[in-house]
Protein backbone atom coordinates (compact mmCIF):
# COMPACT_ATOMS: atom_id res chain seq x y z
CA UNK A 1 0.00 0.00 0.00
CA UNK A 2 1.36 3.40 -0.93
CA UNK A 3 0.59 6.11 1.58
CA UNK A 4 2.08 9.27 2.90
CA UNK A 5 1.74 10.60 6.36
CA UNK A 6 1.78 14.19 7.35
CA UNK A 7 2.11 14.92 11.06
CA UNK A 8 0.86 18.36 11.90
CA UNK A 9 3.02 19.02 14.92
CA UNK A 10 1.90 21.44 17.50
CA UNK A 11 1.15 20.10 20.91
CA UNK A 12 -0.89 22.45 23.01
CA UNK A 13 -0.99 21.30 26.60
CA UNK A 14 -2.40 22.85 29.69
CA UNK A 15 0.20 22.65 32.45
CA UNK A 16 0.06 19.32 34.21
CA UNK A 17 1.50 20.15 37.61
CA UNK A 18 3.27 23.04 39.18
CA UNK A 19 5.64 21.12 41.44
CA UNK A 20 8.18 18.63 40.04
CA UNK A 21 7.98 15.07 41.27
CA UNK A 22 10.61 12.37 41.70
CA UNK A 23 11.93 10.80 38.50
CA UNK A 24 11.57 7.21 39.67
CA UNK A 25 8.43 5.24 40.61
CA UNK A 26 7.51 4.88 44.29
CA UNK A 27 9.51 1.99 45.75
CA UNK A 28 8.28 -1.01 47.67
CA UNK A 29 4.92 -1.62 46.01
CA UNK A 30 3.62 -3.41 42.96
CA UNK A 31 0.88 -1.17 41.56
CA UNK A 32 -2.21 -2.71 40.02
CA UNK A 33 -3.61 -0.86 36.99
CA UNK A 34 -6.95 -1.65 35.38
CA UNK A 35 -7.03 -1.15 31.59
CA UNK A 36 -10.49 -0.69 30.04
CA UNK A 37 -10.95 -0.53 26.28
CA UNK A 38 -14.06 -0.71 24.09
CA UNK A 39 -12.55 -2.27 20.91
CA UNK A 40 -10.82 -5.63 20.60
CA UNK A 41 -7.16 -6.24 21.54
CA UNK A 42 -6.22 -6.43 17.85
CA UNK A 43 -7.66 -2.98 17.10
CA UNK A 44 -6.17 -1.48 20.26
CA UNK A 45 -2.69 -3.01 20.00
CA UNK A 46 -0.81 0.13 18.78
CA UNK A 47 -2.37 2.23 21.54
CA UNK A 48 -1.75 -0.35 24.25
CA UNK A 49 1.89 -0.62 23.25
CA UNK A 50 2.23 3.18 23.27
CA UNK A 51 0.77 3.28 26.80
CA UNK A 52 3.19 0.56 27.93
CA UNK A 53 6.08 2.42 26.31
CA UNK A 54 5.15 5.57 28.18
CA UNK A 55 5.11 3.64 31.44
CA UNK A 56 8.48 2.01 30.69
CA UNK A 57 10.03 5.41 30.01
CA UNK A 58 8.93 6.42 33.50
CA UNK A 59 10.36 3.30 35.12
CA UNK A 60 7.24 1.10 35.31
CA UNK A 61 7.71 -2.47 34.07
CA UNK A 62 4.91 -5.05 34.00
CA UNK A 63 5.69 -7.98 36.24
CA UNK A 64 8.14 -5.95 38.31
CA UNK A 65 6.57 -2.85 39.85
CA UNK A 66 3.18 -2.87 38.09
CA UNK A 67 0.60 -5.40 36.97
CA UNK A 68 -2.14 -4.66 34.45
CA UNK A 69 -5.66 -6.08 34.40
CA UNK A 70 -6.87 -5.83 30.79
CA UNK A 71 -10.57 -5.77 29.96
CA UNK A 72 -11.88 -5.57 26.37
CA UNK A 73 -15.45 -5.00 25.18
CA UNK A 74 -14.71 -6.18 21.60
CA UNK A 75 -16.77 -3.33 20.17
CA UNK A 76 -19.79 -4.03 22.39
CA UNK A 77 -20.23 -0.77 24.29
CA UNK A 78 -22.99 -2.27 26.44
CA UNK A 79 -20.41 -4.66 27.98
CA UNK A 80 -18.28 -1.85 29.41
CA UNK A 81 -20.20 -1.21 32.69
CA UNK A 82 -19.78 -4.84 33.81
CA UNK A 83 -16.09 -4.81 32.87
CA UNK A 84 -15.53 -1.57 34.78
CA UNK A 85 -17.32 -2.99 37.83
CA UNK A 86 -15.08 -6.04 37.65
CA UNK A 87 -11.97 -3.86 37.81
CA UNK A 88 -13.37 -2.05 40.84
CA UNK A 89 -13.96 -5.37 42.60
CA UNK A 90 -10.31 -6.24 41.97
CA UNK A 91 -9.33 -3.15 44.00
CA UNK A 92 -7.00 -1.80 41.34
CA UNK A 93 -4.98 1.27 42.29
CA UNK A 94 -5.90 3.14 39.10
CA UNK A 95 -8.05 2.63 36.00
CA UNK A 96 -6.90 3.67 32.55
CA UNK A 97 -9.86 4.11 30.16
CA UNK A 98 -9.48 4.47 26.41
CA UNK A 99 -12.23 6.48 24.69
CA UNK A 100 -15.41 8.18 25.83
CA UNK A 101 -17.57 5.08 26.32
CA UNK A 102 -14.98 3.32 28.49
CA UNK A 103 -14.36 6.50 30.49
CA UNK A 104 -18.06 6.95 31.21
CA UNK A 105 -18.35 3.31 32.33
CA UNK A 106 -15.35 3.71 34.65
CA UNK A 107 -16.74 6.95 36.09
CA UNK A 108 -20.07 5.29 36.83
CA UNK A 109 -18.32 2.34 38.49
CA UNK A 110 -16.27 4.31 41.02
CA UNK A 111 -15.94 7.77 42.50
CA UNK A 112 -12.84 6.91 44.55
CA UNK A 113 -10.37 5.01 42.34
CA UNK A 114 -8.36 7.44 40.19
CA UNK A 115 -9.18 7.23 36.46
CA UNK A 116 -6.92 8.38 33.63
CA UNK A 117 -8.53 8.64 30.20
CA UNK A 118 -7.30 9.13 26.63
CA UNK A 119 -9.09 9.61 23.32
CA UNK A 120 -12.09 11.45 24.78
CA UNK A 121 -13.72 13.96 22.45
CA UNK A 122 -15.53 16.23 24.91
CA UNK A 123 -14.67 15.57 28.58
CA UNK A 124 -16.71 18.53 29.83
CA UNK A 125 -19.76 18.02 27.62
CA UNK A 126 -20.01 14.34 28.52
CA UNK A 127 -19.74 15.10 32.23
CA UNK A 128 -16.41 13.40 32.86
CA UNK A 129 -14.81 16.54 34.30
CA UNK A 130 -16.05 19.87 35.60
CA UNK A 131 -13.58 21.82 33.45
CA UNK A 132 -10.40 21.18 31.51
CA UNK A 133 -8.29 23.32 33.85
CA UNK A 134 -9.74 21.87 37.06
CA UNK A 135 -11.32 18.43 36.51
CA UNK A 136 -12.64 18.36 40.07
CA UNK A 137 -13.29 14.63 40.50
CA UNK A 138 -11.43 11.34 40.21
CA UNK A 139 -10.84 11.60 36.43
CA UNK A 140 -8.32 13.38 34.23
CA UNK A 141 -6.33 12.64 31.08
CA UNK A 142 -6.14 13.57 27.41
CA UNK A 143 -8.83 15.04 25.18
CA UNK A 144 -9.09 14.82 21.39
CA UNK A 145 -11.50 17.75 21.19
CA UNK A 146 -10.70 20.21 18.43
CA UNK A 147 -13.31 22.42 16.87
CA UNK A 148 -11.53 22.67 13.50
CA UNK A 149 -11.10 18.91 13.01
CA UNK A 150 -14.50 18.28 11.40
CA UNK A 151 -14.20 21.20 8.99
CA UNK A 152 -10.75 20.06 7.91
CA UNK A 153 -12.09 16.57 7.16
CA UNK A 154 -14.79 17.98 4.89
CA UNK A 155 -12.29 20.27 3.18
CA UNK A 156 -9.95 17.34 2.56
CA UNK A 157 -12.78 15.35 0.97
CA UNK A 158 -13.36 18.19 -1.47
CA UNK A 159 -9.67 18.45 -2.26
CA UNK A 160 -9.14 14.79 -3.16
CA UNK A 161 -12.49 13.89 -4.69
CA UNK A 162 -12.82 13.94 -8.49
CA UNK A 163 -16.48 14.84 -8.08
CA UNK A 164 -18.15 17.93 -6.68
CA UNK A 165 -19.27 17.31 -3.12
CA UNK A 166 -22.61 18.70 -2.00
CA UNK A 167 -24.00 15.83 0.09
CA UNK A 168 -22.01 13.81 2.59
CA UNK A 169 -23.17 10.65 4.31
CA UNK A 170 -22.14 10.35 7.97
CA UNK A 171 -21.87 6.83 9.41
CA UNK A 172 -22.20 6.85 13.21
CA UNK A 173 -23.37 4.74 16.13
CA UNK A 174 -26.01 6.56 18.24
CA UNK A 175 -25.32 4.19 21.15
CA UNK A 176 -22.09 6.07 21.89
CA UNK A 177 -21.46 9.72 22.61
CA UNK A 178 -19.33 10.01 19.46
CA UNK A 179 -21.99 10.89 16.91
CA UNK A 180 -22.98 13.68 14.55
CA UNK A 181 -22.22 16.69 16.74
CA UNK A 182 -22.72 20.40 16.48
CA UNK A 183 -19.17 21.01 15.24
CA UNK A 184 -19.61 18.74 12.22
CA UNK A 185 -23.02 20.28 11.51
CA UNK A 186 -21.54 23.78 11.76
CA UNK A 187 -18.61 22.86 9.53
CA UNK A 188 -20.96 21.44 6.87
CA UNK A 189 -23.07 24.58 6.98
CA UNK A 190 -20.01 26.79 6.51
CA UNK A 191 -19.02 24.78 3.42
CA UNK A 192 -22.59 24.59 2.01
CA UNK A 193 -22.63 20.81 2.44
CA UNK A 194 -25.73 18.82 3.35
CA UNK A 195 -25.16 16.00 5.83
CA UNK A 196 -27.02 12.68 5.53
CA UNK A 197 -26.60 10.92 8.92
CA UNK A 198 -26.85 7.12 8.76
CA UNK A 199 -27.09 5.12 11.99
CA UNK A 200 -25.35 1.80 12.56
CA UNK A 201 -25.97 -0.02 15.85
CA UNK A 202 -24.49 -3.40 14.94
CA UNK A 203 -22.52 -5.00 12.07
CA UNK A 204 -25.85 -6.14 10.61
CA UNK A 205 -26.65 -2.49 9.85
CA UNK A 206 -23.64 -1.81 7.63
CA UNK A 207 -25.01 -3.16 4.34
CA UNK A 208 -28.27 -1.24 4.71
CA UNK A 209 -26.46 1.95 5.68
CA UNK A 210 -24.36 2.00 2.54
CA UNK A 211 -27.32 1.01 0.37
CA UNK A 212 -29.24 3.95 1.80
CA UNK A 213 -26.40 6.37 1.07
CA UNK A 214 -26.17 5.08 -2.49
CA UNK A 215 -29.91 5.57 -2.97
CA UNK A 216 -29.68 9.10 -1.60
CA UNK A 217 -26.84 9.77 -4.05
CA UNK A 218 -24.38 11.14 -1.51
CA UNK A 219 -21.12 12.41 -2.96
CA UNK A 220 -18.79 11.25 -0.16
CA UNK A 221 -18.74 9.60 3.25
CA UNK A 222 -17.45 10.49 6.71
CA UNK A 223 -17.09 7.51 9.06
CA UNK A 224 -17.16 8.55 12.71
CA UNK A 225 -14.68 6.67 14.89
CA UNK A 226 -16.56 4.56 17.45
CA UNK A 227 -15.83 1.18 19.05
CA UNK A 228 -18.28 -0.45 16.62
CA UNK A 229 -16.91 1.09 13.43
CA UNK A 230 -13.28 0.68 14.52
CA UNK A 231 -13.78 -3.01 15.30
CA UNK A 232 -15.26 -3.63 11.84
CA UNK A 233 -13.02 -1.30 9.84
CA UNK A 234 -12.25 -3.92 7.17
CA UNK A 235 -15.93 -4.52 6.41
CA UNK A 236 -16.72 -0.80 6.26
CA UNK A 237 -13.83 -0.13 3.88
CA UNK A 238 -15.02 -2.95 1.61
CA UNK A 239 -18.52 -1.46 1.48
CA UNK A 240 -17.16 2.00 0.75
CA UNK A 241 -15.07 0.65 -2.12
CA UNK A 242 -18.08 -1.22 -3.48
CA UNK A 243 -20.12 1.99 -3.65
CA UNK A 244 -17.10 3.86 -5.10
CA UNK A 245 -17.60 6.76 -2.72
CA UNK A 246 -14.62 8.77 -1.47
CA UNK A 247 -14.45 8.54 2.31
CA UNK A 248 -12.54 10.01 5.19
CA UNK A 249 -12.19 8.20 8.49
CA UNK A 250 -11.56 9.11 12.12
CA UNK A 251 -8.76 6.58 12.62
CA UNK A 252 -5.68 5.50 10.66
CA UNK A 253 -6.65 1.83 10.99
CA UNK A 254 -9.25 2.33 8.22
CA UNK A 255 -6.50 3.41 5.81
CA UNK A 256 -4.43 0.41 6.88
CA UNK A 257 -7.47 -1.68 5.89
CA UNK A 258 -7.52 -0.11 2.40
CA UNK A 259 -9.53 3.07 2.97
CA UNK A 260 -8.81 6.34 1.18
CA UNK A 261 -7.70 8.64 3.99
CA UNK A 262 -7.92 9.52 7.64
CA UNK A 263 -7.42 12.75 9.51
CA UNK A 264 -7.32 12.48 13.25
CA UNK A 265 -5.57 13.24 16.46
CA UNK A 266 -2.39 11.20 16.92
CA UNK A 267 -3.95 8.66 19.29
CA UNK A 268 -0.72 6.71 19.69
CA UNK A 269 1.00 9.84 21.01
CA UNK A 270 -1.88 10.57 23.38
CA UNK A 271 -1.87 7.07 24.84
CA UNK A 272 1.87 7.31 25.41
CA UNK A 273 1.49 10.66 27.13
CA UNK A 274 -1.28 9.29 29.36
CA UNK A 275 1.40 7.37 31.25
CA UNK A 276 2.56 10.72 32.66
CA UNK A 277 -0.78 11.11 34.45
CA UNK A 278 -0.51 7.57 35.82
CA UNK A 279 2.95 8.34 37.15
CA UNK A 280 1.90 11.56 38.85
CA UNK A 281 -1.15 9.98 40.47
CA UNK A 282 0.78 6.98 41.77
CA UNK A 283 3.19 9.48 43.32
CA UNK A 284 0.39 11.20 45.19
CA UNK A 285 -1.16 13.76 42.85
CA UNK A 286 -4.96 14.00 42.76
CA UNK A 287 -6.81 13.75 39.41
CA UNK A 288 -8.93 16.74 40.45
CA UNK A 289 -5.82 18.93 40.35
CA UNK A 290 -4.35 17.69 37.06
CA UNK A 291 -5.61 19.72 34.07
CA UNK A 292 -6.87 17.79 31.05
CA UNK A 293 -4.43 17.90 28.15
CA UNK A 294 -5.83 19.00 24.80
CA UNK A 295 -4.01 17.11 22.08
CA UNK A 296 -3.17 19.24 19.04
CA UNK A 297 -0.96 16.83 17.12
CA UNK A 298 -2.76 15.51 14.05
CA UNK A 299 -2.04 12.84 11.49
CA UNK A 300 -3.19 12.85 7.87
CA UNK A 301 -2.81 9.49 6.13
CA UNK A 302 -3.63 9.11 2.44
CA UNK A 303 -3.75 5.79 0.59
CA UNK A 304 -3.17 6.49 -3.09
CA UNK A 305 -3.84 2.84 -3.96
CA UNK A 306 -7.35 2.91 -2.52
CA UNK A 307 -10.29 1.78 -4.68
CA UNK A 308 -12.60 4.37 -3.12
CA UNK A 309 -13.98 7.22 -5.18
Amino acid sequence: MSRWTVGLMATLALALLVAPLAATPPAGKVWRIGFLQAPSPAVSEPFVEAFRQGLRELGYVEGQNITCEYRWAHGQVEALPALAAELVRLHVDLIFAGGTAASLAARDATQTIPIVFAGVGDPVGTGLVASLARPGGNLTGGSTQNFELDQKRLELLREVSPRTIFQVGVVFNPMTRSQVGEHLIGAARALSITLRPVEVRSPDDFEGAFARMASERVDAVVVISTPLTNTHAQHIVQLTARTQLPAIYGRRLFVDAGGLMSYAVDFVDQYRRAATYVDKILKGAKPADLPVEQQMRFELVLNRASREG
